[in-house]
């Protein structure tokens, strides 16, 4: 006797597959993400302890560190830019993923209900031969009598 085989599983395969590459997109998108906070904090203490120090009182050592301090905020503003880019896509990807898990979850319910109707009609069957054997025996044994 055979066992059960889903003849939606070639689906099922592909819808797997769909959802691990959204997985590692969703993994990249996140690493990106962390990537990019730890930039953005990097140049939040750099502009920090750069303004915190005390510069000697030349003039234009002060507009050197002006500058700097303008570049370093300049930096923080685009990072801060790039950074909601970045939750924005990683939204997406997770979405996208949500999407994949309903898709797959789907398939899998109905291969899950199916290969329960066909347990439950092979144990019908199964019980069916079963009761035969016993009416067999007991005519069997009446015949006998």
């Amino acid at each position: 006797m055979n066992g059960y085989k889903f003849r939606l599983q070639k689906l099922l395969d592909i819808r797997i597959d769909k959802e691990e590459e959204s997985k590692i997109k969703f993994k990249e998108a996140q690493v990106q993400k962390e990537n990019t906070e730890l930039r953005l904090d990097k140049l939040k203490e750099t502009y920090e302890n750069t303004a915190k120090t005390e510069t000697a009182v030349s003039l234009i050592e002060r507009k050197i560190k002006c500058n700097y301090l303008n570049a370093v905020n300049q930096s923080i503003n685009n990072t801060k830019t790039e950074l909601d880019r970045n939750v924005l896509n990683l939204e997406g990807k997770r979405s996208e993923l949500e999407k994949k898990q309903i898709e797959r979850k789907t398939v899998e319910i109905l291969r899950d209900k199916k290969e329960t109707l066909y347990l439950k009609e092979q144990d019908m069957v199964e019980q069916k031969a079963n009761d035969e054997f016993a009416l067999y025996g007991f005519i069997r044994r009446r015949n006998s009598m």
